[in-house]
């Protein structure tokens, strides 16, 4: 079967059409495109996207077609996949000497193209939309929802493991009178992040999760996992069970995905997120058998789509005072980023859990709270 031929039937499964009227299907500009599926399949849709080879209005809705019809399936297999595969289960790529590639390529890219996307805390995860009107009350409502599942009082002490632009540290500090140390290896969103603390008791440093030390009465991380790698997720869970006291309380906001694996599609890998991948719920908990009990399981993937589409809008009109500086490539890139994220959550195909655990031998956390 020819190229063109394989691609049309399959995208017809998944209730897509080839040139066609509706907001999802594809406008083909190059016909070179169906041949390049097919040899490079998920790095070669995405490049050719960013390539101008093809367009679609919903681009979200496309990737929620694709993956719902479990197309990525039926494109997996060529021999340049398997070898990416491969070199995720020898090597451990997120080793630390490796580490910093993805604030140089992704996070240090400029903080006034987020301050232009995020909401007002610059808060770079998801957000909990159940009673929020906008970005800015559902982030919000995101950050206090974390600091009532850590019972945060006045003058507690919080580790937090990838502190982003310190969203988290400075309203803690600010509506609960905690005490945060935020570490982080974007030397960008830390520079920024202190100016923000200024006057409040946060420390931001410039370190990686491996090296703190020290003991507080809650360790968390908001969206520090998806960057780990799994042969690291054991190293994480020593971290946490090191520098949290024996009553303390651990916590960890992540996107997850339904399987097990050991890699990202190759697309993110190479213009987005060098080196990460999203972790199952198999590899969490075998990474923390031993040391901790899991108290609460909290899953609200669906909120991400919101918060995806949210941050395209303002990305997207924002782009004129960009346009300059990042050029039409990256405006293409940056929107299959974002509104093709939003088709995976969409789809049911990624998560967003929240989960709460606690040192081995120690009380129920709720009989602690006041």
């Amino acid at each position: 079967m020819k190229a063109k031929e394989l691609i049309t039937e399959l995208l017809t499964q998944a209730g897509i059409s080839l040139n066609g009227k509706r907001p999802w299907d594809i406008q083909i500009h190059d016909d070179r495109l169906y041949q390049r599926l097919l040899s490079d399949t998920d790095l070669g849709l995405g490049e050719s996207y960013m390539d101008g080879w093809w367009d679609c209005e919903a681009l979200d809705e496309f990737i929620n077609k694709m993956l719902r019809a479990r197309l990525h399936k039926e494109l997996l297999g060529n021999w340049k996949t398997t070898l990416y595969v491969l070199k995720t289960k020898l090597f451990n790529r997120q080793k630390k000497s490796r580490a910093p590639q993805v604030a140089k390529k992704h996070y240090d890219i400029g903080n006034d193209l987020y301050k232009a996307m995020l909401d007002i805390r610059l808060n770079y995860t998801c957000a909990y939309w159940k009673n929020a009107q906008n970005l800015d009350e559902a982030q919000e409502d995101k950050l206090d929802m974390v600091c009532k599942k850590i019972n945060l009082k006045q003058g507690m002490t919080v580790l937090e493991l990838g502190c982003g632009w310190g969203s988290f540290a400075k309203y803690a500090a600010e509506k609960y009178g905690a005490h945060v140390v935020g570490i982080n290896i974007s030397r960008e969103q830390i520079q920024l992040g202190r100016e923000l603390c200024r006057g409040l008791p946060v420390e931001l440093r410039l370190q990686d999760y491996r090296e703190v030390d020290g003991k507080y009465d809650a360790v968390i991380s908001i969206g520090i996992f998806e960057h780990l790698g799994y042969k690291n997720y054991r190293t994480y869970m020593e971290v946490v069970n090191r520098c949290l006291k024996d009553d303390g309380i651990a916590f960890i906001h992540t996107i997850g995905t339904n399987t097990s694996k050991t890699y990202t599609n190759r697309w993110t890998d190479k213009y987005i997120f060098p080196n990460g991948m999203l972790p199952s719920i198999a590899q969490i908990a075998h990474a923390m058998e031993g040391l901790f009990v899991m108290e609460d399981w909290h899953n609200f993937g669906p909120d991400y789509d919101k918060t995806l589409m949210a941050w395209y809008q303002n990305f997207n009109n924002a782009w004129p005072k960009f346009k300059s500086t990042f050029g039409g490539r990256f405006y293409r890139m940056w929107r299959f980023y974002l509104l093709g994220s939003a088709g995976t959550y969409r789809s049911r195909t990624n998560q967003l859990w929240q989960i709460v655990i606690t040192k081995e031998g120690s009380e129920h956390p709720n009989c602690r709270m006041s």
